[in-house]
Parts: structure tokens; sequence; C-alpha cells
């Protein structure tokens, strides 16, 4: 029998490993990325309350009705300016990006670049 490698539970070490060093302050709160095979989310969160400040995610209605027809990259980048722009409404300017373990490339970083588009700094 082959025994295949349980990438997600890897990926959860990489994810507890880095999360050791990284918190969410009040002051710089901890931008959290997930991504499943069709949707993303992401997460603005304050650590030291243990509290989602802001969430977006290509589930919301808003957004969803906007990717219809974009690839997951291009909903990924939409995800980001629309987390971007409900953290400045709540006057959050600086946040902590936080991978979950994921590779920096694809989905991920399009969310990243989407959020500092928008006005986010990290």
């Amino acid at each position: 029998m082959i025994n295949k490698p349980e990438k997600n539970k890897d990926r959860q070490k990489r994810h507890y490993r880095v999360r050791n060093k990284i918190n969410g302050t009040p002051a710089r709160p901890r931008l959290n990325v997930f991504r499943s095979n069709s949707h993303i989310y992401a997460q603005i969160i304050d650590d030291v309350a243990g509290k989602t400040l802001v969430a977006a995610s290509t589930k919301e209605k808003e957004i969803a009705q906007t990717i219809t027809e974009a690839t997951k990259k291009e909903a990924a980048k939409v995800v980001g300016k629309a987390i971007a722009k409900k953290a400045l409404d709540k006057g959050i300017n600086t946040v902590v990006f936080d991978r979950s373990g994921y590779v920096y490339h694809g989905r991920v970083k399009e969310l990243a670049d989407g959020a500092r588009e928008a006005g986010l700094n990290f």
C-alpha cells in the first residue's frame, strides 16, 4: 500500500510553528488567510482579545455576485480589496500577514496584493 503524504497536516504544522512567532495585537492585528478548493477566506484577528474584527470571503453575497466569471486568483484579489476596505472603515491601517502555512504564491499572494492596493499596510 502506498502512503500518501497528508498535505493539510503538514500545512497545519507549519501554521502552528509560525503562530508561535506571530501575534495579533490591538495596535497591529493579524490578517489570517484560509483557502479551500473553491473558496478563499480572510479574517483580521485581535489575538489578545480573541476576537475577529473583520472578515471577508468569496461566499459573501456582494463578493460572490461580482466574481461569477472570475478565476480563483481574481476572486482572491477581490476578497483582499474587500477586507482592506472593511478594515480601513474600522480604523485598522496596519496588520501582520499570516499565510497559515500556505506558500506565498498564487491565491494567497493575490489576496495580499489586493489588500495592499486597497491601502492596507503590512
